[in-house]
Formats: structure tokens, C-alpha cells, sequence
């Protein structure tokens, strides 16, 4: 594992609500600074950093003055909406005093279940990412009821893991790591220092009757680094305040706890593709472009299409097909099958006029891309 973090390119960093707000006094500038210049330090190694970030609730109940957390819904989402304020400053000022970009980016999972809704967020991430811009993530607790809750930010941190396809997910938290006991209560705990993501016995161990370490939110970070494994995402389960921790990490150092994801990241993601066993439809190529494919290692432009079969949306799995009607790959589909049919034969420079706006260069990215 430490050998994965090290080579991370792309990592996202999540941090819970009681080292943001040093246990719920309101943001703690400090430790946030801390962090910013940390994410900084990776970025100037040319990595992408991604914060995913507990605490407005916390921060807006600071501002408003009130000592007791409010169970009214009315009354938590005037407080997310207040303190996101405060979290979106300080982030932003942190992160400028090391000479990088911030972005807020709040999410529901009605954002990461929709298709349109899904690509869009990874499209803008993924642009954040490419102006070195640190976006900073957290659920959108303003508007959020139970319907459409991710539930806790473990989880959105997984899930936007794998939605920018991160190499590796840390997890920040007030524990060293896990521990096959609570530590407090029997002397015999085992610290873990690494395991495999999905492991059977790290839920059993931590949901078990009479354990501490679930009700202390352990569960939902071994079931977040159990949903980061599935798109090849490795987690590291660490103290937030080891000094240096997120530096540390990416030089190889073993801290915390290191829960492995079995399949590397392009392997689950190709797999994935690879396992569609029905797609909606199909795009036909010329011999160019199946020579880019299959020996260039291309992206699909929509200027190699010949032909669009049947009916499917931006996002969905396709097959592409040569002349002789031989599948030679499958990809997510940037555009629906009325669109690609528009911009069919014609080079990027004429999207804008044909659809109305301008979307990606490519029919299928490379990176969305798997050869037959």
C-alpha cells in the first residue's frame, strides 16, 4: 500500500467534522491551514488533490450561537447553509496562501445517481483538477432530506473516489487507525496495520454486538474503502492531526491503517466496461479510426463514425464497431445517440453549431475506453 500511495497521481482526502471544528468549536483554522499546505506540497509534486470536508453544520451553529445542535431539518439546513460559508473561506484562504485554486462543490446523491447529473459533476472535477484548483467537497446539507442523503461524508468521499477515479482515498479521522478491539476496553486490541478493502471480518469486527468501534463511525469507513476498492481505490484510515500525515503518505511512509483495494484502478474500470453484457446501442467506424484504436491507443473522435444504432444516453456503455461489423471495443458515450448521429463525420470545431453547445472533443476517451 505504501507503495500505491506513493504512486497515487490523483487522491482524495477526506476529513471529518470533529478535527475541522476541533470537536464542534467552529472551524479550526489551524488544522485546515495545516492540510491546505499539505495539499499544496502534493500538488507541487504534480499530483491532483481532492478535499472532501466535514463541518459546516458545526461552523453554522457557531455563527448563529447556539450550543446545542438542532434536530429540527429546517433548522440543520440553516446552519449547513450559514457555516458553509465559513468553511468555503477559510479553505479558500488557506489554500491561496500556497499559491493554489479552491472551488466549492456541494453534492447530493441525487447528483451521483442521475447519469447527466453524474457526468456533469465528474466533468467539472475533473477541469477544476486540470487548472490546479483543489475543489473542496461536501454534501449539500442545505437542501438535502433522507430521500436523497449520501448519509455521512465517509461514504461521499468513496463515492466521489470513484467518480474522479482516484488512485487512493485517505481518511482523516480522531483514531490512529483500526483496531481489532476498542482499545480502551481490552488490552489485547490488535492495531491493524493493513488489510484488504472488503474484507469480511473488518465489517464482522466492526458492527459486531458490543463493539465500540462502529458507534465511534469506524463501519463507515471500512464500507467507504470497500466502495473506493470497486473502482481500484486503495484507503488509508489515519489520525488528522500526525504531523505531516498527508506528505508522509505520499512518500511511502506506513501510517494509520491501509485497507487494499484487490483490483487495480484502470483493471476495475475496464472490467467493469468489459461485463456489460447488453448495450443500448452501437457506433460504426471507419478503417481510421479503427486503426487508432486498436493500434494508437486514440480517443474515439466523432469524425471516425460512419454510423449510430440505437438508442442510448451520455454516459451509457456502447460497443464500437469496425466497417466489417466486428466489435473492436466499448466506452461510456460522451454524447446520446441523437447527438452523435448530429455531429457524425464532422470535426469538433462544428459541435457548437450542430448542437448548440460545446461539449467534449471526443465520441469516447480513451480512458473510458476498452479494446474487444
Amino acid at each position: 500500500m505504501t507503495d500505491a500511495l506513493k504512486n497515487a497521481r490523483r487522491i482524495v482526502v477526506k476529513v471529518g467534522s470533529s478535527l475541522v471544528t476541533n470537536e464542534g468549536r467552529g472551524v479550526d483554522a489551524e488544522a485546515v491551514g495545516n492540510w491546505c499546505r499539505q495539499m499544496a506540497a502534493l500538488a507541487g509534486q504534480g499530483r491532483e488533490v481532492v478535499m472532501v470536508s466535514s463541518g459546516a453544520i458545526a461552523e453554522g451553529m457557531k455563527r448563529l450561537g447556539w450550543s446545542v445542535r438542532p434536530k429540527e431539518i429546517h433548522e440543520l439546513q440553516a446552519a449547513a447553509a450559514v457555516g458553509q460559508m465559513g468553511l468555503a473561506q477559510i479553505y479558500e484562504s488557506k489554500l491561496s496562501e500556497h499559491g493554489m485554486g479552491s472551488a466549492q462543490v456541494l453534492l447530493t446523491h441525487a447528483d451521483l445517481a442521475d447519469r447527466e447529473r453524474y457526468l456533469n459533476a465528474r466533468s467539472t472535477l475533473l477541469t477544476l483538477l486540470s487548472h490546479r484548483v483543489i475543489p473542496v467537497i461536501n454534501e449539500n446539507d442545505t437542501v438535502v432530506n433522507d430521500e436523497i442523503k449520501v448519509g455521512d461524508n465517509d461514504t461521499l468521499g468513496a463515492l466521489v473516489a470513484n467518480l474522479v477515479e482516484a488512485d487512493a482515498l485517505v481518511i482523516l479521522t480522531d483514531q490512529k487507525g483500526l483496531y481489532s478491539a476498542d482499545p480502551r476496553k481490552d488490552p489485547n486490541a490488535r492495531f491493524i496495520d493493513v488489510a484488504q478493502a472488503g474484507a469480511p471480518e473488518l465489517e464482522q469486527m466492526a458492527g459486531g454486538a458490543g463493539s465500540s468501534i462502529g458507534k465511534g463511525g469506524m463501519i463507515t469507513k471500512i464500507l467507504a474503502a470497500k466502495r473506493a476498492a470497486k473502482s481500484g481505490a486503495s484507503t488509508v484510515i489515519a489520525w488528522g492531526r500526525e504531523p505531516d500525515v498527508l506528505v508522509r503518505l505520499a512518500s511511502g511512509e506506513a501510517i494509520g491503517t491501509a485497507l487494499i483495494a484487490p483490483t487495480q484502478k484502470m483493471a476495475a474500470r475496464k472490467q467493469w466496461m468489459a461485463d456489460h453484457l447488453q448495450m443500448r446501442g452501437a457506433v460504426v467506424v471507419d478503417d481510421g479510426a479503427t486503426a487508432k484504436l486498436r493500434d494508437g491507443g486514440k480517443s474515439l473522435l466523432p469524425i471516425g463514425v460512419v454510423e449510430v444504432t440505437g438508442e442510448f444516453h451520455r454516459g451509457d456503455v456502447i460497443a464500437v464497431r469496425s466497417l466489417a461489423g466486428v466489435e473492436i471495443a466499448r466506452g461510456l458515450a460522451n454524447y446520446s445517440s441523437s447527438e452523435a448521429r448530429l455531429i457524425a463525420r464532422k470535426p469538433s470545431s462544428e459541435f457548437e453549431r450542430l448542437l448548440g453547445f460545446t461539449g467534449e472533443p471526443e465520441m469516447i476517451h480513451r480512458d473510458n475506453l476498452v479494446l474487444a
